[in-house]
């Protein structure tokens, strides 16, 4: 660890700003001129490594242009969505360039999404295409009205067949398609007068509560996320970046993949996360750079150590959601040379938050808060509200105190600081501005993140505002509640949420526990390690154990689900724990034992 004066720290950030800044004044320079500019100057370099298959930045830009052919005769034109649904693979990049590259808007769908949300997500952004893996046409399908007016080229996958059912769908196989468009021209003029404030993606919102958003993706906005890691950290075109997260989702598309066309960089792709290959891939590819996720680091430290994991080559981490303890646990095992960039922010954001200083927990700093468009407010959980002061104004939060991370977007008096793109949904971008915040007529970006900030400007996650509960009068943080619960080492995974108790106010805590292969859970130990570590008013009422926790396709943990379910013993199934301080245990359920806590058996 190593610590830059405040003048350090804030010179960093001016640079980080600058470059963006640098960036928006190209007003027409856009994601598919990067891409070509990149495949002109060096069209042999090594662009992309999928399964031990590599891709030139030359080639890849012929394959870019295969499907903007195949989207032009289809239709598509400049200002148009495309929805492309596919799995991790180089097809997907290869579409949406080529998609940029006429001038249209890419909808990411998460290859998962099915029924409703399906039919949500293609209505949400008025798409009348589509470029879908053959891997997910029956999810795509099960959209049922919303996708039948839709016209589908469907990709063929090297690894699973194509469907012989495709029932009322019009879809055109991937190879005829080609065929069709061989002798249409192609040419940059297509996308003439398209500025880079226009949208290059829409990228869907988890979705851990309710359907996801359709959030407006610029073209400014991606091509300034990777010219800031560059402006941040010493990464540069011979890194190798390795890529396992999702592609529809901002974590890989447009942290990580802006970083590698704003470095002209190679990536190895990777369908999905594997624990077991992570560190063999490492060491195959010499992979220099990775894009995380807290949950994936956690996987990785609880696997049976391997020849590979010494001496390797990954020097940077680029991230967010490490906790503290899988943060020490990581270095220790792996290399305090590593450096992890944790970070935090939305993709739809206009605000964000680099650890440039390797502190374990932070999630960033903010050495001058006169010289930052981002704020901390006091948010009063139990109300669900912002606390406002007697002149009507947002209270700011004090040093050390929770609030909530806002991001200014305009002042009062209309002059743009930050802009916020938002979602197709006119009403949910609404639903993400606060206005009249510290003077009239001025608008925030909400964040959703509850941090506190140290006298010395460093910022940590306490937790997601929704997240924290209140109980015995007090607030209790879920994710401060986890991360002293992971001393349980049996345990692979534990979710904790606050569930409703009748004729008790706020919400009592219980954690969902998915054990780890081959062990069972000890309600003795459980109890013990909850007492030591936690505050009474923070210790679970309940607990439950899971085979398997739902995951969003980012590694999200859902919640809404198991608060529905309670502590009911119906609806939860399986082993259900009440708190037992007479046994010093966590206790199987009972109504008796509900009496001796005062808790009456859930509605």
């Amino acid at each position: 660890m190593f610590r830059l004066t405040r003048d350090e720290c804030q010179a960093a950030i001016d640079r980080t700003n600058q470059a963006a800044s640098d960036l928006a004044a190209a007003t027409e320079f856009t994601v598919a001129d990067r891409f070509e500019e990149l495949a002109t100057a060096q069209p042999d370099a090594a662009f992309l490594i999928h399964r031990g298959r590599k891709f030139s930045y030359g080639e890849a830009n012929a394959r870019a242009d295969e499907f903007a052919r195949i989207a032009r005769t289809h239709g598509v034109s400049k200002g148009d969505a495309v929805v492309i649904m596919m799995e991790n693979r180089p097809e997907f990049l290869f579409a949406w360039f080529g998609v940029l590259k006429l001038g249209a808007c890419a909808a990411l769908i998460s290859a998962e999404t099915k029924g409703n949300a399906l039919a949500h997500a293609v209505r949400a952004v008025d798409a009348r295409f589509a470029l879908v893996g053959a891997e997910c046409l029956s999810n795509f399908a099960s959209g049922v009205d919303a996708v039948a007016t839709v016209s589908i080229v469907l990709v063929p996958d090297p690894v699973i067949r194509t469907p012989l059912d495709i029932g009322h769908l019009a879809v055109t196989d991937f190879r005829d398609a080609r065929l069709a468009a061989a002798t249409v021209q192609y040419s940059a003029s297509l996308r003439a007068g398209l500025k880079n404030s226009d949208p290059a993606c829409y990228i869907f919102t988890s979705g851990t509560t309710g359907l996801p958003k359709a959030a407006i993706i610029t073209h400014v906005k991606w091509l300034s996320t990777g010219r800031r890691w560059l402006a941040m950290t010493d990464l540069h075109g011979g890194d190798v970046f390795y890529s396992v997260l999702p592609l529809h989702h901002g974590a890989a598309l447009m942290s990580l993949f802006s970083a590698v066309l704003a470095a002209g960089a190679c990536c190895v792709l990777r369908r999905k996360f594997s624990a077991s290959n992570f560190w063999k891939e490492v060491a195959t590819h010499r992979v220099t750079v990775f894009c995380y996720v807290g949950e994936i680091c956690r996987y990785l430290v609880g696997t049976t150590p391997v020849p590979e994991e010494n001496g390797h080559s990954l020097r940077i981490m680029l991230g967010a959601g490490m906790g503290v303890d899988v943060w020490r646990q990581f270095t220790a095992r792996f290399g305090e040379h590593i450096r992890i960039y944790e970070g935090l922010g939305a993709t739809e954001s206009n605000c964000g938050l680099t650890n440039l200083e390797n502190v374990p927990g932070c999630c960033g700093r903010i050495p001058y808060r006169d010289r930052t468009s981002m704020r901390l407010v006091k948010y009063d959980v139990e109300r669900d509200c912002h606390v406002r002061g007697v002149d009507g104004f947002v209270v700011p939060a004090a040093t050390n105190e929770p609030g909530e991370l806002l991001g200014q977007i305009h002042t009062g008096s209309g002059r743009l600081v930050a802009r916020f793109d938002g979602y197709t949904d006119r009403d949910a971008t609404e639903r993400k501005i606060l206005r009249n915040v510290f003077e009239a007529g001025d608008a925030w970006f909400r964040s959703g993140d509850l941090l506190s900030c140290d006298a010395d400007g460093y910022c940590y996650f306490v937790d997601r505002v929704g997240d924290t509960f209140r109980w015995k009068s007090e607030n209790v943080s879920t994710t401060e509640v986890v991360q002293q619960l992971s001393v349980y080492t049996d345990a692979e995974l534990i979710n904790v949420y606050g569930v409703q108790v009748p004729g008790h106010e706020g919400r009592a805590g219980m954690a969902a526990v998915v054990m780890s292969e081959g062990k069972s859970f000890d309600p003795w130990r459980f109890y013990a390690i909850a007492i030591e570590k936690l505050p009474h008013f923070a210790v679970p009422l309940f607990v439950r154990i899971v085979k398997v926790m739902d995951l969003t396709s980012s590694f999200k943990l859902r919640k809404l689900g198991l608060q529905e379910e309670g502590y009911d013993p119906v609806r939860c199934g399986g082993e259900l724990y009440v708190l037992d301080h007479a046994s010093k245990a966590y206790s199987p359920y009972s109504v008796a034992r509900l009496a001796a806590l005062g808790v009456a058996p859930c509605n």
